[in-house]
Parts: structure tokens; C-alpha cells; sequence
């Protein structure tokens, strides 16, 4: 990995003289430039290409040394198209490269009869690492952990903890600063850091000088279970055990902070009414993106379609007191608004793991107080707006201006109040009944919110105005 560069490059600069070597088929300019690059910044630099079949010839002069990092570091969609691109004898030499965990990642993607043949000319210790690792599920943390750990024993000594820990730090350990202490059955006993171990006496037992306190989790946890713990408790790893406590890897950081860019990403997608992309916006087709987009926007319509049967049952109202209508976009938006609003905000807190479904009493307590306060806010200012408006003679809302004006007042309440608790309730019913709470989307919420919003608002009217402009 290049150790030169100060600042992060001017990959437009780049991806133009890289465009422009390919055109003169200069194989040595894009190695040189390659030379210089961070994986990452390669890997996004062969992102931005607008072919496959340029991406192909710049990945085949990434140095040997960082093309596993590079293959990894690619966006999933971007990763596979170039993996199609490349002889057998090429991925070969990349997943090599790669740690284990990213490549298990990596040849689980592959065809069957492609993976096989990877597995079998890579070096049998990391095809038998790899095999292991594709045994858990991908949201797991066996799914996310790397099996190269450092581990040590309890009856030895700091200064043979130490003198193993120098001759590990050679070989393709992962993470060197943190040791783990086993006994001769692999069961976790405590850990170390390499602070520890510097503070400690060179005769003490590292027994006596690890933190039996370790904390680690079960090899199925779920991934963002596991993501969560990382932003709690600022751990570099977190060690994975099985059943019986034996210690069969750690996930690092790196790790979890993908984990959560990757589910944040879904479920902002989701909440917007958008299937959740697996590759980036700017790399997705036309045709994948109306895919995504279209089967959320049909069924938001057909929703919003029973808006349309809902003014239909109050046409003889409406027909009777036409100022009615004046108000629905306010009344209707003013509900989705406010269902829209509970919904981020709990699905937030769920991904945060700052509240369960089992605080769903708590939350509607809260969720009632705001959408009260809120619905008089907003009603407050209904009941002004139409006292002004008339006063300024902008709009003649008729002689009953006052009801027409409590009616506003009135259903604002009413409908910011149910869309309140609707956006705060239905995440946490579907997390009950074990769904994915972000599938509820804003826009969901909304529609829904929209179609009892009229509900409330006419009835509010029947009441108001009954016997007047009704």
C-alpha cells in the first residue's frame, strides 16, 4: 500500500488521464498512476469508469499487493460486473490477496462451478479459512468475523506473550493490538492490550494481567446487533465464541462501520418509498431504478386512490359547503406531515437501538403529548389564517366564517394527533411482528395518514356546521 500521499487526489484529474492512457493503450501510464493510488481511491476511480470493459483493463494493472484490497473496497454491483471480466487464472490471484473474510464474501457470489475452481488453486489453509466462514449466514457475525486473531495462553509469561506477538506481527494477522486469552480448549478467558502487555513485568503470567471481563458475542448475532456494540462501547474488534465460549474470531471495525453505512442506506431508501438499491446510485440503470421506484409508487397511488373514494362518500357535503374543499390539501398534508415526521424519528431510534417494540406504552405516551401540542400549533394558526383572510377580504369564507374557522382549528388536532400516533405505532407493530420497520416509509405513512385525515375532517365538519352551511 502506497505510504506517500498527504492529501486525497483529484480523482477527476486522474480518471481523465487514466481514460486518456487507455485510448493510446499506455499500460504502463495507468500502472504508474495505480502505483500511487490508495486502494480506495483506486477502487473509486474504477467505480467512475463508464464501462465494464474499461474497468476490466485498468483493474489488470492494480499492483499485485493491492488487488485484493481494491477488488473488496468496489461497490457490490460494480465488483461483480468486473468480476465476470476476468479470467479464472486472474480472480485466482486476486482472492489470494484478499483476507478471508472479504474473500469468502467475494467467492460466495461466484457461479458454483467458478467457486470450486477458486477454492481448489488457492492456498489450502485460506480455502479451508474461507469454506468455514461461508458456513454462516452473510448477517451474522460469523458472517462478518476474519478467523486470523492473536491468541494466547494464560500460563504464559509477558515476556513470551510478547515474543509471540512479534513473530505474529509478520504474518497476515488482521489486528495485532488486541491478544486474546484461551485456555487449551480455545474458550475465551480474557484480553489483552498491547498497552497491557507494555505496562506489565516481563515475568508476570498474562493470567494475572488480562482483563477477564471481555466482551464478545454469539456467532449468529445479527450484523447490526453486532454494529450497534461497535458504536457503544468504541471497541477496535469484538470477539466472536460459539456456545460453549470457544473463540472462533473477531469482527473488526471496519467491518461494522460498512454494516451500518449499508443499512442506514437501505432503510433511508426505504423510508422514501424506494426498494432498497444494491449498488450506487449513479452505477444503477434506468431500467433498475424505475424497477425499484415503480412497484412503491404503484402502490402509493392505488393508496392514495382511496383518497379520491373518500372525497366521493362527502360529495353532498362538499356540494353544500364548497369552502370545505378550500381546506383539504391543508388538512390532508398536515397529517401525512405530522405521520411522516413520528415515523423517521422511531424507526431512527429503533436502528439506534435506543428503544424495543416492548416500549411501545412509553413512546405513545410521548407521541400523544407531541401530537397534541402540535395539532393545537397548527390549529391555532388554521384559525387564524381564516379569521385574517376574511378580515382582509382576500377570501369570503361566508357569514359562518367563525365555525368554518373552529371546523380548520378543530380537525388540525384531530388529524395531526392520529397521524402522530400512526407514524410512531406502525414501526414498532411491525417490528412484532418481526418485519422490517422501514418498510413502513414515509410516504406510506402519509397516504395513509391522507385518507382518515378526510375522514376526520368532515366528521368534524357534520359536527361544526351542522344545521348551518351543512
Amino acid at each position: 500500500m502506497p505510504d506517500d500521499f498527504v492529501v486525497a487526489p483529484d480523482l477527476g484529474q486522474i480518471e481523465d488521464e487514466v481514460l486518456e492512457a487507455l485510448e493510446n493503450d499506455n499500460a504502463a501510464r495507468i500502472r504508474e498512476i495505480l502505483g500511487h493510488l490508495h486502494p480506495s481511491d483506486a477502487a473509486e476511480l474504477i467505480s467512475r469508469l463508464p464501462f465494464s470493459e474499461l474497468r476490466v483493463a485498468v483493474f489488470r494493472e492494480v499492483p499485485d499487493e493491492q488487488a485484493g484490497d481494491v477488488l473488496d473496497l468496489l461497490p457490490e454491483a460494480v465488483r461483480s460486473d468486473l468480476v465476470e471480466g476476468l479470467s479464472t487464472s486472474e480472480l485466482i490471484e486476486a482472492v489470494a490477496e484478499m483476507a478471508p473474510d472479504d474473500a469468502a464474501d467475494l467467492v460466495t457470489e461466484l457461479e458454483p462451478e467458478a467457486r470450486e475452481e477458486v477454492l481448489e488453486h488457492i492456498p489450502a489453509a485460506q480455502s479451508e479459512e474461507i469454506r468455514e466462514l461461508m458456513q454462516y449466514p452473510p448477517d451474522t457475525a460469523g458472517g462478518l468475523m476474519t478467523p486470523r486473531y492473536t491468541a494466547l495462553r494464560s500460563d504464559m509469561t509477558v515476556e513470551q506473550a510478547v515474543e509471540t506477538l512479534r513473530r505474529l506481527a509478520d504474518s497476515d494477522q488482521e489486528i495485532i493490538y488486541y491478544a486474546y486469552v484461551v485456555d487449551d480448549r480455545e474458550r475465551l478467558l480474557g484480553v489483552l492490550s498491547l498497552r497491557d502487555l507494555l505496562l506489565a513485568r516481563s515475568h508476570q503470567r498474562v493470567a494475572d494481567v488480562m482483563n477477564p471481563n471481555v466482551l464478545s458475542v454469539d456467532v449468529m448475532t445479527d450484523r447490526e446487533e453486532v454494529a450497534r456494540m461497535f458504536d457503544r462501547y468504541d471497541f477496535l474488534a469484538i470477539p466472536v465464541v460459539d456456545a460453549e465460549k470457544r473463540l472462533l474470531g473477531v469482527v473488526t471495525v471496519d467491518d461494522a462501520i460498512e454494516v451500518m453505512q449499508n443499512e442506514q442506506s437501505e432503510d433511508v431508501q426505504k423510508m422514501g418509498g424506494v426498494q432498497a438499491l444494491e449498488e450506487p446510485y449513479m452505477y444503477a440503470s434506468i431500467g433498475h431504478l424505475v424497477r425499484k421506484r415503480g412497484l412503491w409508487l404503484s402502490g402509493l397511488f392505488i393508496g392514495e386512490m382511496l383518497t379520491a373514494s373518500a372525497m366521493a362518500h362527502y360529495e353532498d357535503e362538499i356540494a353544500r359547503a364548497v369552502v370545505l374543499a378550500l381546506f383539504v390539501p391543508l388538512i390532508i398534508s398536515s397529517g401525512g406531515n405530522s405521520g411522516s415526521q413520528a415515523s423517521t424519528l422511531v424507526i431512527r431510534a429503533m436502528a439506534l437501538g435506543e428503544v424495543r417494540a416492548a416500549d411501545w406504552w412509553r413512546i405513545l405516551r410521548r407521541e400523544l403529548a407531541c401530537g397534541g401540542l402540535l395539532g393545537l400549533l397548527l390549529g391555532f394558526i388554521g384559525f387564524v389564517r381564516v379569521h385574517l383572510w376574511q378580515y382582509l377580504g382576500w377570501v369570503d369564507y361566508t357569514p359562518h366564517y367563525h365555525l368554518v374557522g373552529l371546523t380548520v382549528a378543530f380537525s388540525l388536532v384531530g388529524v395531526v394527533l392520529w397521524g402522530t400516533l400512526v407514524g410512531s405505532m406502525l414501526p414498532l407493530l411491525l417490528r412484532l411482528l418481526r418485519l422490517d420497520p422501514a418498510a413502513i416509509s414515509a410516504p406510506f405513512v402519509a397516504t395513509l395518514a391522507d385518507v382518515t385525515g378526510l375522514v376526520i375532517y368532515f366528521s368534524v365538519a357534520t359536527l361544526i356546521l351542522g344545521g348551518t352551511l351543512l
